[in-house]
């Protein structure tokens, strides 16, 4: 069950182009945001569609297949964990990111 602590598995659409980072240490790092969608009927009988934002990043091989065949709107399963930091912005202020670092990638859809 160790490997259950710190699992994410999301299906959704990538919302922009991958973008591919090349590292002074030779490292490649690919970001993109995935759209999840998640329906469901109201009170009013209304059917209402709620979109989740999620932050995607992977490292090395898995990068090099999302630059080379994955673009916005490509339908793509994610598995990894969850990680968070921080960072101060150009103002000073403290903002806080949480990512999903991407393990396994399985595109989907055409």
């Amino acid at each position: 069950m160790s490997t259950l602590k710190n699992k994410v598995q999301l299906i959704g659409n990538l919302g922009n182009d991958p973008e591919i980072i090349n590292l002074e240490s030779g490292k490649r790092v690919a970001k993109f945001n995935l759209a999840t969608n998640e329906s469901y009927t109201n009170a009013k009988g209304e059917k209402i569609t709620d979109t989740q934002w999620h932050n995607i990043v992977a490292w090395g091989k898995t990068a090099g297949i999302i630059e080379k065949y994955l673009t916005k709107g490509n339908e793509v399963a994610v598995e990894g964990k969850l990680t968070s930091h921080s960072y101060e912005d150009k103002q000073g202020i403290k903002r806080y990111v949480t990512e999903v670092v991407c393990k396994e990638l399985l595109m989907l859809g055409k």
